[in-house]
């Protein structure tokens, strides 16, 4: 299938190229710090442009040539448009796959362009690196925000991440201003802004050592997580689940299975299984690099 150049665009910037569609061995970071993960944040449309054009050229300097790029970003991308961004607001409306393509083209890299959700890149990821790219697997990525990944490829929107899994109206916390989203509870500006005086870390320790209010929440944490797992099984069936992302830490499995238990009680529905992937840079640049491979190949994506 030759080479495929995938790029990761959040806070920051990671990029590699991929061959014959098997999992990224070299990433290119951008900034150069890997802790530093919200430089990016606050930088304009035509300079994030500008940096992914510059690591593409760095990705693609020793590989030679590419037969197709790969973009992955958070939020609603449909048809190489972002229809909305929450934690990266500037790509709200950017005809991203367009822009990028332009830039990488005047740059000498002609290769055709396709964009999708990050949390559906790691889910491509995860199946390369597992070998299961010929089978259907769903992904939790817990991190700034919560999200959720599916593969192979349907067109949708799936951010299972604003899943409404409580009607209780002070559940405020979201970053898209909604109430009552899974992503309001468990992402990792939401409980910092829930809990003002502690950071997440101190939450879940302060948890274990007996604190009232930070135990209630872990137990809230894991079951908004169920629900929203459970809704899917309801709606998709069961089968393989991964959670992956640098909040992955905090999941106990076995109480996010005792909620499970109790939300999913359809026998047919009862083989789903639950895994913990430890969260790697990889996993996005390789699933979007293969996201572009397929396009190129069966066109699942709208690319440019």
């Amino acid at each position: 299938m030759g080479k495929s150049l995938g790029i990761h665009l959040t806070g920051r910037i990671v990029t590699g190229v991929i061959e014959n569609q098997k999992p990224c061995s070299r990433l290119f970071h951008f900034p150069d710090d890997q802790e530093d993960t919200g430089s990016l944040l606050d930088t304009p449309l035509d300079g994030l442009i500008d940096h992914m054009r510059e690591q593409a050229l760095r990705a693609v300097r020793d590989s030679g040539p590419i037969e197709a790029a790969g973009l992955a970003l958070p939020g609603i991308v449909r048809e190489g448009v972002v229809d909305d961004s929450p934690n990266l607001a500037q790509l709200k409306g950017a005809r991203i796959a367009e822009k990028v393509h332009r830039a990488l083209s005047e740059a000498g890299i002609a290769a055709p362009v396709t964009v999708l959700n990050d949390a559906d890149a790691m889910a491509a990821g995860v199946a390369a690196k597992h070998g299961r790219l010929d089978a259907f697997i769903r992904l939790w990525a817990l991190g700034y925000g919560i999200g959720f990944g599916r593969y192979p490829y349907a067109s949708g929107i799936w951010e299972g991440g604003h899943s409404v899994v409580t009607l209780d109206s002070t559940e405020n916390y979201c970053g898209c201003g909604g109430r009552g989203h899974l992503e309001g509870i468990m992402g990792h500006r939401a409980m910092r802004l829930r809990f003002l005086d502690m950071e997440p870390e101190e939450i879940f320790d302060h948890a274990k050592t007996g604190d009232a209010r930070c135990k209630e929440f872990v137990r809230l944490w894991h079951r908004g997580l169920a629900a929203a797992t459970a809704n899917s099984i309801h709606m998709e069936g069961a089968g393989r689940f991964y959670y992956t992302g640098f909040n992955v830490r905090f999941l106990d499995m076995k109480l996010l299975q005792h909620y499970l238990q109790q939300m999913v009680t359809m026998s047919p529905l009862q083989n789903y299984m639950l895994e913990v992937v430890p969260m790697s840079d990889d996993l996005a640049v390789t699933g979007a690099a293969i996201a572009a491979s397929q396009a190129a190949t069966i066109g699942n994506f709208v690319s440019f």
